[in-house]
Formats: structure tokens, C-alpha cells, sequence
């Protein structure tokens, strides 16, 4: 037998695909009409991947997925992926593990507008055009940072902006207004803090917003010794009047476009490709830009935001959401709404039961009334509009479930999935009343790396900060879980969320809480389907299955196989969203 002969019989023997790769033959397909439908079978797309990891018990693994107009056909072997008809065979994947694409279920679009502004924050971090800020270790150098910036504003009038300012990481003593001053007593200027509940603003910014002035009686605005204003801001609806002198307009909670472009391409590089945007205002203007830019075919991301409760009735609130739900596009699901009901851990301006704050700080801030949170949840569940509420403290978790009970009693609504998101400080007893009520929990994981040190040392001590975030007490009560960044507070990056959940280690490498770690496998859950499930969208995406969203994370490593230690540090390719392919190299 000549060798022509035996490549020609080897040929023979190999899956119709395989023979085109072998003979060079275009993998354009032909026309395929399915004989009892009479559909066109000839779009199909199947992927080959070294590993398909995909959430699906019936099928947890694969090496290829078939893809047709952005739907996933089925997942499996090529030889069972044949019988949809004639496709193309793409193999770019096949050095590379596909998983669900990754679900951020509590972020924020202002995570791309916010780095037009300066960078204040304690840790380095890497901006959406791939440059690293190094962070900075005291005040002294966030002002030197501050004034490197104003130097080169041209226009006397153009305000100065910064973000990510972290006083605990500096003996809890925060920037005055006169020390911004020294930046510029004649622009104003304004610095957000991480937690995105405290703002702090120069003399200058105070008087363009009439609160340069004796008699202010406000427990968010503290006072100095000559009776004014220190400069810090406490609480959104104290510091967003302010926001518009300071360079921070509807970007303080809604992201321009510009902003909500930098914001996809951090999914593209984190591997996720549903965002929530979870306390946006959704003007109407807003709702329109997000409607044109997320509809554009390439657009890398589905993103849902979440109706932001300020300046609204209750009634008007849930109509609102009523409203907009009617309006949902695939890539931009509307109508639910956000509530917070407290402020920061870190911030002390979250609700605490007693013994309170471990340092004796007085206890946090109120961002609702009873009463208001009371008539959004009745109103809310009457209209089947989902409600995600902010609790950071334990006393906020224990005044949502008190609310929520009678208001369940008098609406019944099955499968509601209203979330409590952070929910940090929930104890069992509150979890067991969790469940009972159908709720689900989204846990801010990431807080045991960015400020489990401080929680331990200063906020709420040794007891209580090891069982934060009680990921495995939820999992063990069986309340729906997922786990999230709130970028811009930390990074967006569902594996460094899936990683520290997993090992609890804080920035000192402590491993705080063991008995609250999860598995690797419930971790990669909680940031697919389990995340999924909280915004009601499990049956659309979060596993790679017939009939779902081709929507995949591109990963170099596979993470069921890397040591746990190492979850946070594997390498992302990218995305692929509705079957649109998009590098993160190209971003």
C-alpha cells in the first residue's frame, strides 16, 4: 500500500470535520434542510475545546458545543453533536477550557466612569485599559496624587474628582476639607471613598452647594469645632447633591457611555458576560443610551440594572419598574429594584445589633425607613417585580425580615427570589428565617481579602469576622447562593471571588473563618447558575446546555484542576456572548 493510499484510508475512518482538517478542505457548510421540519440547518457552529466544564449535572463535561444563532444546540462528543446537521467545526478553543459565562450578580456600571477620575485607593489596581495604579499608603501621598492631578486642569473651573479613598487603612483618620483645600482652595473637589457611601469634599465644593453654613443637624454630615461641615459626606443622599460641583453628575451611580463601554471590556477581561448594574437611577435619557449601545451586535456584555429606590414614592418606584420591564432587550434586562437599607462595615455606617461596633464606634446610618420598605415589598411582590435589598450590618438583615414576613403573608408570592445582597454579618438564626422566607443571599466573599484584617482588628472583632460572608452556613441551610466584587468597591473578577470564598484569606495572608470555605466546584456554581438564579435568568444562562445563551468564559487553566490557591490567578481569553467571540486582547 502506498502511502497516498494508507492517508486516504486513514481519512476515511475519521468524523467528517476531521477529514476537512486533514485535507484542507473549507469549513464553510452547505446547505442542511432537517427532513421532518424543513428547517435550515446549515448555521451551525460546533466548538472544540481541551475541556468543557458545564454546570450541567446531566452532562458536566464535554469536549464540544454546538451553536446556532447564538443558542447552545447541545453539548457532548462531535459524534453526538453531528446529528444536528451540516456545521462548521471551529477549533481555536481547543487548547482552551469553556465554562458558563461568568454572572456578576452586584456590581456597578460607574466602574467605567469612575477611572476618568483619580485613583485614591490603598491597593494596586489595573484600569480598563490594562494600566496598573500602584495604591497608596497614607494620606499625605493620596494628596500628593490629588494635587499631581489638579496641576494639570487647565480650565479654573473644571472640579477634581478621586475614588477609592479608604481611611481604615490609616488609622481610621480621613481627609478634611482644609486638607483638600491644600490641593485647591478655589476648585472643587471631591473624593469618593471604596465603599461608595462616603464622600469627601473641599470648602469650596461645601459652598457651591449651600453647605458651607452653621446649624446643619444631620447625623451624615459631621461638624468641626467651629460648627461647619468637616467635609465628609455620609450617606448617597447626602453627598450626590453635592456630586454635580464635584465632577460626579448621574456617573455617580449611572455610567455614561463612555463608561458603560469601559465597563464591558472589564467583563471581557474577567470572563463575564452578565453584569448587574445594581443602584442605577435609569432616567429616561439613561434607559435610552443603554437600549442603543447594548443592542449593538458586538456590544460584550448583558447587563442588568436594577432600579436605584431615591427620589421616588414606593408606588412610583414599582411602577417604574413595571414599566421598564416591558422594555427588556436580551442584552438589557430591566425592572427590579434595588433598596439599601444600611451603609459600610468599614465605613461604620452599617446597622449593627448589639454589642455594635467592637471599637465603640456609635452605630451606622438608616438609608430607609421601615415604613417605605414595608410598601415597596408589598407593592413589589403584588406586581412580581424582584427586590434586591442592601444589608451590611445585622440589625439591617433582622429589620428586612421582619418586614418581609408579613408582607409575604399578605401577598403571597411563590419563587419571588427577593435577595439580600452583602448580608455580611447574618447569623444562623437569621439564615434558618432566610430560607424560611424563600430568600436568596449574594455575599460580598471578596471582604475577607480587602478588609478582613480591619474587620478582626477594629470594626466587629474576632468572633463575628470569622464567620462574615457565611458562605457555608448558607450553602448548609440551603439558601440559594451567590457571591459577588460590588465593583468599583473591589475589582471585578469572578474567579478572585470564586478563590476567596474558597480560602478566606485576608491581605495579610491570614486564613480567617475555615469553617465558612466552600469547595471550588460550589464556588464556580455560586458565579454561574447560582448567580444566575438570583436575577431570575437560571434558565437562560449559567450552564452550557441545550437551548441557553452561548455564553461562555475562555479560561487558560482549568479550575477544577489548579490548586485553590491558585483560582484567582488564572490567565482569561476572553468571552463569548449570544456566540459572538470577543479576545479580551482585542479590548
Amino acid at each position: 500500500m502506498t502511502l497516498d493510499e494508507v492517508f486516504h484510508f486513514a481519512k476515511a475512518k475519521l468524523p467528517t470535520a476531521q477529514q476537512r482538517e486533514l485535507t484542507g478542505a473549507p469549513r464553510t457548510p452547505s446547505t442542511c434542510v432537517n427532513a421532518q421540519t424543513g428547517e435550515d440547518m446549515s448555521d451551525i457552529t460546533i466548538y472544540f475545546a481541551k475541556k468543557i466544564i458545564t454546570m450541567n449535572p446531566a452532562r458536566p463535561e464535554a469536549t464540544h458545543v454546538a451553536v446556532r444563532d447564538g443558542r447552545i444546540l447541545g453539548a457532548g462528543s462531535l459524534k453526538e453533536l453531528e446529528g444536528w446537521g451540516t456545521y462548521t467545526l471551529d477549533d481555536r478553543f481547543a487548547e482552551k477550557i469553556l465554562m458558563p459565562g461568568f454572572v456578576e450578580g452586584h456590581a456597578h456600571a460607574m466602574e467605567g466612569t469612575l477611572w476618568r477620575k483619580i485613583y485614591c485607593g490603598f491597593f494596586d489596581r489595573t484600569d480598563p485599559s490594562g494600566r496598573t495604579w500602584p495604591g497608596l499608603k497614607s494620606i499625605d501621598a493620596i494628596l500628593e496624587r490629588l494635587r499631581d492631578a489638579e496641576a494639570e486642569l487647565t480650565d479654573p473651573n473644571t472640579p477634581l474628582g478621586g475614588f477609592q479613598l479608604d481611611p481604615i487603612y490609616m488609622g481610621n483618620v480621613t481627609v478634611n476639607r482644609q486638607q483638600l483645600d491644600s490641593v485647591s482652595a478655589t476648585r472643587p473637589i471631591g473624593v469618593l471613598h471604596a465603599s461608595g457611601h462616603i464622600m469627601n469634599v473641599n470648602t469650596k465644593a461645601l459652598e457651591l452647594a449651600g453647605l458651607l453654613r452653621p446649624g446643619i443637624n444631620h447625623p451624615g454630615i459631621p461638624l468641626g469645632d467651629d460648627g461647619l461641615p468637616t467635609g465628609v459626606l455620609k450617606g448617597p443622599e447626602v453627598y450626590m447633591p453635592v456630586g454635580p460641583h464635584v465632577g460626579f453628575n448621574r456617573s455617580a451611580t449611572d455610567a455614561d457611555e463612555d463608561g458603560l463601554r469601559a465597563f464591558a471590556k472589564l467583563c471581557v477581561h474577567t470572563g463575564t458576560t452578565t453584569v448587574t448594574d445594581l443602584a442605577s437611577r435609569l432616567e429616561p435619557e439613561a434607559v435610552e443610551m443603554m437600549l442603543r449601545v447594548t443592542g449593538e451586535q458586538d456590544f460584550p456584555a448583558r447587563v442588568v440594572p436594577l432600579k436605584f429606590f431615591m427620589g421616588h414614592t414606593p408606588e412610583d418606584l414599582v411602577q417604574i419598574a413595571v414599566d421598564l420591564r416591558d422594555r427588556s432587550t436580551d442584552k438589557l434586562r430591566l425592572g427590579r429594584i434595588k433598596v439599601i437599607a444600611d451603609g459600610s462595615i468599614q465605613g461604620f455606617t452599617a446597622r449593627m445589633k448589639a454589642p455594635g461596633y467592637y471599637n465603640g464606634a456609635p452605630n451606622g446610618l438608616w438609608y430607609i425607613a421601615p415604613e417605605q420598605m414595608d410598601q415597596i415589598y408589598r407593592l413589589a411582590l403584588q406586581a412580581g417585580v424582584p427586590v434586591h435589598t442592601h444589608t451590611n450590618g445585622d440589625e439591617a438583615t433582622e429589620l428586612v425580615l421582619d418586614t418581609l414576613a408579613p408582607a409575604l403573608l399578605a401577598n403571597p408570592r411563590p419563587d419571588h427570589r427577593f435577595t439580600l445582597q452583602h448580608c455580611q454579618l447574618a447569623d444562623t438564626a437569621q439564615f434558618r428565617r432566610i430560607k424560611a422566607l424563600g430568600l436568596c443571599v449574594n455575599l460580598f466573599a471578596n471582604h475577607h481579602f480587602y478588609w478582613g484584617d480591619e474587620h478582626y482588628r477594629l470594626t466587629v472583632g474576632p468572633e463575628r469576622a470569622t464567620r462574615m460572608n457565611a458562605c457555608r452556613t448558607a450553602l448548609n441551610h440551603g439558601v440559594p447562593l451567590a457571591i459577588h466584587s460590588d465593583a468599583p468597591v473591589t475589582p471585578l473578577g469572578p474567579l478572585f471571588t470564586a478563590w476567596a470564598a474558597v480560602n478566606r484569606i485576608t491581605a495579610s495572608g491570614r486564613i480567617q473563618g475555615a469553617h465558612e470555605r466552600i469547595e471550588v466546584s460550589e464556588a464556580l456554581y455560586a458565579i454561574t447558575l447560582g448567580a444566575a438564579y438570583t436575577l431570575h435568568l437560571d434558565g437562560e444562562i449559567g450552564s452550557i446546555e441545550t437551548g441557553k445563551s452561548a455564553d461562555f468564559a475562555v479560561l487558560d487553566q482549568d479550575p477544577t484542576k489548579v490548586a485553590a490557591e491558585n483560582l484567582k490567578d488564572i490567565p482569561i481569553w476572553g468571552t463569548v456572548i449570544a456566540g459572538h467571540i470577543q479576545a479580551a486582547a482585542d479590548q
